[in-house]
């Protein structure tokens, strides 16, 4: 068995094709153009990457994009008190706080300081609260990403026994709380969990997200298996050189999994346009429009 690779690459850009359409229309037909404001502390290199790609795909679907860079000592008083302006800004409707935030920085205080309309990357704990319990929220991106791509597979994910490998609150409880809102039964399962690899082996559907790389193997799959990998983890290369590996050790999971996402290529892409669709849902729900089909939970 060769599983069928999962291109997120090019479910990415379709995504970010139809939220362009979208965006037109709102401009044309109703004077709106969603905004998204993206809030960097500090000069950590990976953040700086994420935040300008960001900003260039925020612009190239329509949308403004505001960015807020602040100095590495910034106190706490300050950034709440750009949030809050930030909130109150009929321009901006999706808010983003790049994580992580230097050390002498609350970021719970700081992402619930966020108005929950407004909150596109999913992280208030109105939104999490609200997810938990089946209602409308802003969903995490990276999960959402997951959850298309699932959608786009099988269709109906309804009966599905699926494993998360995982616990964080931004990808492994967001992650299960979605699949079971498709219906599917759901394990979180850890680094506590007795016999891990048997009880990965009982899923249709697994979700890696544990940040170790390559540490879901084939002989952890059932065969025929859907398996998507979060993790985006850099290894020794050899003769000083690195390169990108998931969670999963794709040779031996892809000869067993009927489908599997790569790493590059896979639930990466997918982030980043989730987060302008939820920037174009949360600036609908604001404006009583409806929202975009396929885009939204």
């Amino acid at each position: 068995m060769s599983a069928t690779v999962i291109d997120g690459k090019a479910f990415a850009a379709d995504v970010r094709a139809r939220v362009a359409a979208h965006v037109a229309v709102l401009h044309d037909s109703h004077g709106i153009t969603p905004g998204l404001a993206v809030v960097l502390v500090g000069e950590d290199p990976a953040s700086q990457v994420y935040v300008r790609a960001k900003g260039k795909q925020t612009s190239e679907v329509g949308m403004a994009s505001f960015e807020h860079k602040l100095a590495v000592d910034t106190d706490e008083a300050t950034l709440l008190d750009l949030i809050d302006r930030l909130n109150a800004d009929p321009k901006v409707h999706g808010i983003l706080v790049q994580l992580p935030l230097p050390a002498h920085l609350n970021s719970d205080l700081v992402i619930n300081r966020i108005d929950p309309a407004k909150d596109v990357d999913g992280f208030h704990i109105s939104n999490v609260g609200l997810l938990g319990t089946g209602q409308k929220a802003m969903v995490p991106c990276t999960p959402l990403g997951c959850l298309m791509l699932l959608r786009a597979h099988h269709g109906s994910l309804s009966g599905m026994n699926a494993v998360v490998i995982g616990r964080s609150n931004i990808v492994g409880k967001p992650m299960a709380n979605l699949l079971l809102g498709d219906s599917c039964t759901v394990t979180i399962a850890h680094s506590r969990t007795r016999d891990l690899p048997g009880v990965v082996r009982q899923a249709d559907i697994v979700i890696a997200a544990v940040g170790r790389p390559e540490m879901v193997t084939g002989d952890w799959i059932k065969p025929g298996a859907t398996v998507i990998d979060v993790g985006i983890n850099r290894i020794d290369a050899g003769e000083g050189k690195t390169r990108l590996v998931g969670d999963v050790d794709y040779a031996s999971v892809a000869a067993v999994a009927g489908a599997i996402t790569p790493v590059p290529g896979g639930v990466g892409p997918m982030t980043i346009a989730c987060l302008l669709a939820n920037t174009l849902t949360a600036c609908c729900r604001t404006n009583g429009l409806s929202e975009p089909e396929g885009l939204t939970v």
